[in-house]
């Protein structure tokens, strides 16, 4: 029974202690249901998860624009590319379980002169080796590599969930920007269309002047909104350029120029339920991506523990060694080493307590994050769904504004041209009409954006699947 210690070794290294302390998942730090209320509409039922972003934009030309960014996005490309860094670290880690074996080789010779040599005579000799042997192999008797593994693992399994969460803000910000450019483009539009509206009037107005019957006071108020316009193109102008350069940085290459049409005033999306919050928990990629960091920080822990206890390291070889060359293969020449070393700390100025201490810090403020991703992600539902509840009826609003003042536009104009009303009073109906039409175009952008983010806050339906 001469083996019985070193099979107990074995037995503890395989079997190992495990000093990681039992991971109990904070409890969510929200209400069990969305906010209800006026701002929120009814309640849908139904699974987000289940739709995904091909089904949820209805436009063609978001569905190939997002396909363009997903595969050429230099975020997305820096994100997966942490993803193989992560993963190519948890196999360095993970090895470091297993024994390291390797081959060293070695010759050498020396001269000693008369005069130092012990035989009084001058001296030439040689040292041949060759070995097969485990280089210091740490037994891992209480699971402090196991811990760094798993504390490695958990890493690469959050960077995988954050390359998830950069997959679903570059879908999100596509769609934004895209929408973005586009609303701008009417807007310019609109903008130009309204520009020769008034320098028309102003026009009329300069030829009533010449007839007498308008003042220059009413062609100063004309030419005032004339220069306002012309204002409004160029910076419309610069805005829809500077809304193309941002829509190309997302694509990660040029917009196509064959693009079919979008009509803003359609259905672009697809509604979609909220669910519960507690989905939020599987849904979420920065969520699962916090509680991922936690659990790393929570192993983190078992290797600090870990560190108090004894370490016990083995270095063996076996071989052959010669004082030529030609004999290192002769009987005889075999060669071993074995050593095994074991470290007990005694006095380490309380470094390894600090290291326990700063290991629990951490997997404290793991936690703190975990809840406030939590937090946040209610938060940004919770807007979303308060946004989807109140915009429906207020772009209804905007639209009979529209109506109404483009009525009232027309009969200022009548009753101008026939001398009823002063030009004040077209002059008003006039700005009231374009303001209309454009707080109509900018309300559809924000439900549409509004929708988006709703989407993105539920964390569902984000696959890559091409259409």
């Amino acid at each position: 029974m001469k083996h019985k210690p070193l099979l107990l070794v074995l037995a503890m290294t395989l079997s190992g202690c495990n000093l990681i302390p039992e991971y109990q998942q904070p409890e969510a730090p929200i209400p069990q249901a969305f906010p209800q209320g006026a701002a929120y509409g009814a309640p849908m039922t139904g699974n987000s998860a289940q739709i995904d972003w091909q089904t949820f934009f209805k436009d063609p030309a978001l569905h190939r624009l997002v396909d363009l960014a997903l595969e050429n996005n230099r975020d997305l490309r820096k994100a997966a590319l942490n993803v193989a860094a992560y993963r190519a670290q948890y196999r360095i880690q993970g090895s470091a379980l297993f024994p390291e074996l390797g081959v060293d080789a070695s010759g050498g010779r020396s001269r000693t002169p008369a005069d130092l040599s012990s035989t009084g005579r001058q001296e030439t000799s040689g040292d041949n080796s060759l070995q097969v042997g485990l280089t210091s192999y740490e037994l891992d008797v209480w699971g402090r590599i196991r811990s760094l593994d798993r504390n490695a693992l958990e890493t690469y399994l959050a960077s995988e969930e954050t390359q998830r969460s950069v997959r679903i803000s570059l879908v999100a910000d596509v769609a934004v920007a895209y929408l973005t450019w586009q609303t701008d483009r009417q807007l310019l539009v609109v903008t130009r269309s309204t520009l020769e509206n008034y320098r028309h009037n102003l026009e009329l107005i300069q030829a009533s002047s010449e007839a007498g019957t308008a003042s220059d006071l009413d062609i100063r108020q004309a030419r005032t909104l004339v220069d306002s316009a012309r204002g409004q193109v160029q910076a419309y102008t610069r805005q829809v350029a500077q809304d193309g350069n941002a829509l190309q940085l997302l694509l990660g290459t040029t917009i196509p120029r064959d693009l079919p049409e979008s009509n803003l005033d359609g259905q672009l999306l697809t509604d979609i339920p909220a669910g519960l919050p507690a989905d939020l928990l599987q849904r979420r990629p920065d969520i699962r991506a916090a509680e991922h960091q936690l659990l790393a920080a929570n192993a983190n822990i078992g290797a600090a523990r870990a560190a108090f206890f004894p370490s016990i390291t083995l270095t063996a070889g076996a071989g052959t060694a010669s004082s030529q060359l030609s004999g290192l293969f002769n009987s005889g020449s075999e060669s071993w080493s074995f050593i095994p070393q074991i470290h007990l700390p005694i006095f380490t100025g309380g470094r390894l307590k600090a290291s326990l201490d700063y290991a629990k810090i951490q997997k404290d403020i793991g936690v703190a994050n975990y809840e406030q991703a939590i937090q946040v992600s209610f938060r940004e539902v919770a807007d979303g769904l308060a946004a989807m509840g109140t915009w429906g009826e207020q772009l209804k609003s905007q639209e009979d504004l529209v109506r109404a003042t483009d009525e009232y536009t027309q009969m200022a104009q009548q009753r101008y041209e026939e001398g009823v009303d002063n030009y004040m009073t077209l002059l008003d109906a006039q700005r009231q009409l374009f303001s209309a039409r454009q707080q109509l175009l900018t309300g559809h952008l924000a439900k549409f954006t509004a929708q988006i983010q709703l989407y993105k806050a539920l964390g569902g339906g984000w696959t890559e699947t091409k259409t």
